[in-house]
This record gives C-alpha cells, structure tokens and sequence, in this order.
C-alpha cells in the first residue's frame, strides 16, 4: 500500500518529536538530575555523600558507619552474621541468605555459631542474643542492640584487661538513639564502638579482624 506524500511527512514529524523528546528525557533525567543531585549532597551532607567514610586515629580509612565488616580478635565487638556474598559482609553482593526457617544449612550455621559464641564468651550474662547468630536482610547492617552489645563486654574487656565497667561505658556513650525521636530503636554502631575502643584503651595485640 502506497503512502501518500502528506502522510510521509507526519511520520517524520512525529519521528522527530520522538526523538526530541528522547533526547531531552535523557539529557533531564540521566544527566542534569543526577548531577544536580549528586552536588547538593556535597554541598549540604559531604561526609554522608561521600560514603560515611571512617577513619582510624593515624587517618587511614577502615570502613564506612553504613557497611557492617568482619571483626574476629577478641579485643572487639563482633557483628551480626552476614550472607552477603561468598565469605560474607561483601558490600557488592548485598543480600539475606534466603533460607527458611526449616531450613538443614540455616540450623547447622546458627548451631555452630552458638558452639563458637559460648566458646568465646564464657562469662557472658544469659543466652546468646539471637541477632548474633542471624544475619540481617541485607547482610551488611552495622549496628547490633545495645543488649547484643554489652552481651561481649565481658570477652572484650579479659582481651585487653581492662575493667569491664570501662568497657561498657564505652558501650553505653556510643549507643545511637532512635532517629526522630520515635523511628527504629537504640542501637550501637560496631565499627564505631570498636574504634572508641581503640583510642580509649589501644589496639589488641593482633589485628586479625581489622
């Protein structure tokens, strides 16, 4: 079927509405926003911009408060467990285990994490908190309750023999209140409790989970 000359030239016109509309979407959308975006949270939260990076006492960067990382010397406060990629705590491979609670593999791990919690805190006070030995949805949270944390205190504080009422003071002035007042819960940063640690009594003697 033949197209007659008047409809030729509609199709390019609303081929080339197309486009330009394409183009100025993209231009808006991909381009101008993100970077408008992207500078005014430079502008008005550089440190949360740039990754809520965490530096240590000689400046070295050591994490971020927003990503949970692996800490197994004696001397700190350990984190929630995590799936996220192969060895966990992998901040490129966010995510749960997805494992059910009938699950064979979930129960071997959480058994054998709690053989290795009691092992390691022995004079610990009550049970094993059970976020010690859960990980959290996206395998990477930083933070544990203030209860999961005073729970090590008294591993910590044999580890670098210091009194453990020093310990959990340093516990207690780092815990982080709910965010407006009524959102979430207390809770303490790990990374940051640990670093407390640090500069208040120095660093363990091995540096294995750092």
């Amino acid at each position: 079927m033949a197209v007659r000359p008047e409809e030729g030239g509609m199709i390019k016109r609303e081929l080339f509405i197309s486009l330009r509309a394409t183009l100025v979407t993209l231009l808006l959308t991909g381009i101008a926003y993100p970077l408008t975006v992207t500078g005014a949270a430079l502008l008005l939260f550089p440190h949360r911009a740039r990754g809520s990076l965490v530096a240590d006492d000689r400046g070295r960067v050591v994490g971020s408060e927003l990503i949970a990382q692996s800490f197994t010397v004696s001397g700190y406060l350990q984190p929630r467990p995590s799936a996220a990629g192969e060895k966990g705590y992998d901040a490129t491979s966010s995510g749960g285990s997805n494992l059910g609670p009938t699950s064979k593999a979930l129960r071997e791990r959480v058994t054998k994490d709690l053989r290795r919690l009691v092992a390691e805190n022995p004079d610990a006070p009550g049970p094993v908190p059970a976020e010690l030995v859960t990980a959290s949805g996206s395998g990477l949270d930083p933070h544990l309750s203030p209860a999961a944390a005073l729970w090590q205190v008294p591993r910590v504080a044999r580890a670098r023999n210091v009194d453990p009422a020093r310990i959990r003071a340093v516990i207690e002035a780092n815990v982080e209140g709910r965010d407006l007042v009524v959102v979430g819960e207390p809770r303490v940063n790990v990374l940051l409790v640990n670093l407390a640690l640090d500069r208040q009594f120095g660093r363990p003697t091995s540096l294995a989970g750092r």
